[in-house]
């Protein structure tokens, strides 16, 4: 993994490209491009959450991660396509897992998108069980959580 890489606090200013990321993620194209389609990050959701973002020296976005504490839940978490395999995901799960703990949270949940599954589990998450089909997601989903030391 890179060292330049920095996670910071998103800000409002962020939203735009972190509502790129989500859409054009390679991750929700053919079946899943249902979940992203006019999905949008507004900066008052920023501004409520704890959403963090991962970016290089140029201050280009190559992750982020959004925190529900009050739901102790992870709600989002993408890399670009472009940085995928670089270590960016693992190091904002170890972020997100240490902001969770300094809130005081003893677990995490995640619902996962069913291809980014293993990558949770190799990242720390154990399989707690699965999520039926809702809304515009016409498939289970796995649901999993981060215990938090």
């Amino acid at each position: 993994m890179p060292d330049d890489i920095t996670i910071r606090r998103a800000t409002a200013d962020d939203a735009k490209r972190l509502t790129r990321l989500v859409r054009t993620s390679r991750a929700y194209r053919g079946d899943y491009a249902a979940m992203v389609d006019g999905y949008r990050i507004g900066g008052s959701y920023i501004e409520h959450h704890p959403v963090f973002v991962a970016v290089d020296t140029t201050d280009r976005v190559l992750g982020f991660y959004a925190l529900l504490v009050d739901e102790a839940e992870l709600d989002l978490a993408f890399v670009a396509d472009s940085a995928q395999g670089l270590g960016i995901g693992r190091l904002l799960m170890t972020h997100m897992t240490g902001q969770a703990g300094a809130a005081g949270l003893r677990t995490v949940r995640v619902v996962s998108h069913p291809p980014a599954e293993e990558f949770y589990l190799r990242t720390g998450a154990v399989r707690t069980g699965t999520v039926p089909p809702t809304g515009h997601v016409h498939w289970d989903r796995p649901e999993l959580r981060y215990e938090i030391a």
